[in-house]
């Protein structure tokens, strides 16, 4: 019997053997990404013990405007609140309309404030790098704040000749008559949440650093407040758990609190990706360093994600809707299915996600592969969504 995933007295999960969880299937590509992926978590869960799962259908995006008149109906976000864990598809930023990004909308909705991108290489993807092995890191990117928060006017607006009228005889900042205006906003509350979350992940999981990646050499308020803001949480709340990076000796067992500009990361990642576990940084920082690093695994189709607030969780294909394709069953699921495997293993059902991973491991080492693999590989012949799918269920 199905039931709700609820949460303990310490705000710990609570899973049944058979949970309820709401799946959105997206735009797009959407419907063949999720036939390809629905078989093989729930083979991994049979396999494993665990479930069944009951999946829930719920709409969003363009098939929920088709039936309901909104994008995103108040029944959808409903079940997301109530059954806590979710999964979804590619959605769609509607044309027109009073909506930014569904998938913004979503995380503000629900205040699922970290943005959470596994990256790991699989053994027999393609990469542009030489040591793809090297890579194994985890980004947690601040979901609410930042220039992300929505609040820009266009230039000639009543609005921003208001802002850049005010900030000049207030502040004597000078901005160009007729520019466009945005705020960049970063509190210590959102900031510390989202660094608090990256370090109770790095401690349980042991890993040897975490690193505070942020532009505060020249946003020296805002980002560097981000970095301040890290340290000062380390050392009031992880003080006996922790070590700055200055401090540390060789061999410290403690979790190595570091810090670096932005731009400088993107040169680390790539020369000295090893050197790095968790990455936890404010929302613009996030979006461009998550996908960099993907391209390093063999592209967005290989990286998993999740949003995640307190006791909800949405896991979610980081890809777009890549509409061209929709209906010929030629897309690469992996993202997908690495994300469902990423919400098995949140579930507490790591041995089902250990199935998943070490299947389409086998299915690339096979030589069976999507287009988008397919010609970084040298011209092999590529397989459908479906038959990649099929593939990988063969080898749980």
């Amino acid at each position: 019997m199905s039931d709700s995933i609820t949460l303990g007295a310490n705000g710990e999960l609570v899973v049944p053997r058979s949970p309820v969880i709401p799946i959105i299937v997206g735009d797009g590509v959407g419907p063949d990404l999720w036939a390809a992926t629905r078989p093989i978590l729930d083979g991994a869960a049979a396999k494993s013990g665990h479930g069944p799962i009951d999946w829930l259908e719920v709409p969003a995006g363009e098939i929920a405007h088709k039936t309901t008149g909104e994008y995103l109906p108040k029944s959808t976000l409903d079940a997301l609140r109530q059954y806590r864990v979710s999964l979804k598809g590619p959605l769609g930023t509607p044309v027109g309309g009073g909506i930014r990004s569904l998938n913004v909308a979503i995380r503000k909705e629900l205040d699922l404030y970290a943005c959470i991108r596994p990256v790991e290489w699989t053994p027999g993807a393609p990469s542009p790098v030489k040591s793809p092995e090297k890579v194994n890191m985890v980004i947690f990117r601040e979901n609410t704040e930042d220039v992300y928060a929505g609040l820009e006017w266009p230039a000639g607006s009543p609005e921003a000749e208001a802002l850049i009228g005010f900030a000049g005889e207030k502040f004597g900042a000078k901005m160009r008559p007729g520019s466009a205006v945005g705020l960049k906003p970063m509190s210590e509350f959102g900031s510390k949440r989202l660094i608090r979350l990256a370090m109770k992940w790095a401690l349980e999981r042991q890993a040897p650093s975490l690193t505070l990646v942020h532009k505060g050499n020249i946003m020296k308020y805002t980002e560097g407040a981000f970095r301040a803001w890290g340290y000062e949480l380390a050392e009031a709340e992880f003080g006996g758990q922790t070590v700055t990076e200055a401090a540390s000796q060789p061999g410290d067992k403690r979790l190595i609190i570091k810090d670096r500009i932005a731009d400088n990361m993107f040169m680390q990642t790539l020369l000295r990706p090893d050197e790095y576990s968790v990455l936890a940084m404010p929302n613009l920082n996030g979006d461009y360093l998550s996908d960099a690093l993907a391209a390093q695994i063999g592209g967005l189709g290989m990286a998993p994600g999740a949003n995640v607030g307190d006791g909800l969780a949405v896991f979610e294909a980081t890809h777009g809707t890549a509409p061209k394709y929709a209906g010929q069953d030629k897309v690469n699921p992996c993202s997908l299915i690495f994300s469902g495997a990423f919400m098995l293993e949140y579930l507490g059902w790591a041995d089902a996600a250990g199935l998943i991973r070490r299947a389409v491991a086998q299915t690339l080492a096979d030589k069976i592969v999507t287009y988008d693999l397919a010609r970084q590989m040298g011209g092999l012949p590529p397989v459908s969504t479906s038959a990649f799918g099929k593939a990988v269920v063969e080898r749980l």
